[in-house]
């Protein structure tokens, strides 16, 4: 009988660990390695603040899976439940949502994240997020709708409602996609003949003293001076707490009439983990430095879902692409081991260790910040650093080619402005009905 390896999955984590897998194990006669992922690509989220500024191509950071495997299976499918004691995983396809059961011998969860919105009221309701080619989408056709509601005359009264967008989260999510937000909409208005760029409201709400506290004081307060230049407000100190009818709510009691706020400063695990019988930490999967789930022989986790400890400091490595990365590939040697030594892999198992070899976040204009192997820079070297660090880690040779013009042609050519829509075209008899 073959021995049944499940990936629940397919962001850096549990794609990295299928890509090992494939090379190595998956070559075997008596090995079935099969990856589950609700999405049938993956997507490169570094640069997608770039899609809804319109900077490269929606389809040119995302890769389809099917094509970067060659044995091992992949399923376009939703997990829908997990059941450790039956080692068995329900998943449901297509429209219809037909279930499969799914049996394994040894099982990773690498699901993700999803966004938090802390239960503040109407975040849920009207926020947008950007943690999918989706979520990128439909907030470079907001911008854009609002930029063409606002031309009209009849819309004077409502052109702050519509050209004010508030960013909560100042991270490198936050900073980077205002930043890139801020330009597109100040370069757009130019093709707007009731509009100027001095009628662009944009606001970055961070909860801490200084914005992207992980790149350290300094390039933290480079940063907001930076924005600041180009005209972005930054209050720090400041939390949203409500969204309401066209206003923001902030925790020092203004209100900022706004019908665009962006919200980038929650996550949470996905919620099957939190459900699973096993330890878990704030809805995390807690696991032994081999990605093992303690209890449960066979069963690991790794990602955004996993709290993997660092050996030196015991505190959780944060959960970030390069580690995620990394991760899977020391997984799917562990998981050799594993059947080649037993549930356990005895002495050949490897722990997990790695250190952070560097951050880095573009910040618009040629401008970028980035700390490497604790050497700061910032300006044009740090944005180049960005762009060629990220093309580099950009899974296959066509895709980076494909970024690589879309940015060359950038420097020539001014924003796209046109919209992505996905609405069905207007027939003739509905046509007659109205």
């Amino acid at each position: 009988m073959k021995k049944r390896i499940l990936i629940l999955g397919g962001g850096f984590g549990g794609l990295y660990t299928a890509l090992e897998l494939d090379r190595t194990l998956a070559k075997r006669d008596d090995i079935e390695v099969t990856l589950v992922n609700r999405e049938n690509f993956i997507l490169f989220t570094p640069m997608l603040h770039e899609v809804a500024a319109s900077d490269i191509d929606l389809t040119h950071i995302v890769n389809p899976i099917r094509k970067m495997l060659r044995r091992v299976s992949f399923l376009h499918a939703e997990v829908e439940c997990i059941d450790l004691a039956s080692k068995s995983v329900k998943v449901v396809h297509s429209e219809s949502r037909h279930p499969h059961d799914l049996g394994y011998d040894y099982l990773v969860i690498a699901l993700g994240c999803t966004t938090n919105f802390f239960h503040l009221p109407g975040l849920e309701e009207t926020a947008f997020t950007m943690k999918s080619l989706g979520d990128a989408i439909r907030l470079r056709n907001h911008l854009i709708d609002g930029l063409e509601a606002a031309d009209f005359e009849c819309a004077a009264g409502d052109r702050d409602q519509l050209l004010t967008v508030v960013v909560a989260g100042g991270g490198f999510s936050g900073v980077e996609t205002i930043a890139g937000i801020n330009d597109f909409l100040r370069e757009a208005s130019r093709n707007y003949s009731h509009l100027s760029e001095m009628q662009i409201r944009v606001v970055l709400v961070h909860p801490g003293p200084v914005i992207l506290p992980e790149l350290g004081e300094a390039l933290g307060r480079y940063t907001a001076t930076k924005l600041a230049e180009r005209g972005v407000e930054i209050r720090v100190n400041t939390r949203v707490t409500a969204v309401r009818e066209g206003r923001v709510e902030l925790s020092d009691g203004t209100i900022i009439p706004s019908n665009t706020l962006i919200w980038t400063a929650g996550t949470a695990a996905h919620a099957l983990c939190g459900g699973l019988p096993c330890p878990t930490d704030r809805g995390r999967i807690q696991v032994n430095g081999f990605m093992e789930v303690e209890g449960w022989p066979g069963v690991y986790s790794l990602g955004d879902c996993a709290t993997v400890p660092d050996p030196e400091t015991g505190k959780p490595y944060p959960p970030t692409a390069q580690h995620a990365i990394r991760q899977g590939k020391v997984l799917a040697g562990n998981i050799a081991a594993a059947i080649d030594s037993g549930i356990d892999g005895g002495g050949s198992k490897i722990p997990f260790r790695f250190k952070t070899m560097g951050q880095l976040a573009a910040i618009g204009r040629r401008v970028g910040v980035a700390n490497i192997l604790g050497l700061q820079f910032s300006g044009f070297i740090a944005w180049f650093l960005w762009r060629t660090i990220y093309l580099m880690k950009l899974p296959r040779l066509e895709k980076k080619v494909r970024v690589a013009i879309d940015w060359t042609l950038d420097l020539f050519f001014s924003k796209d402005i046109v919209q992505f829509q996905t609405e069905r075209s207007s027939t003739m008899n509905e046509r007659e009905r109205k």
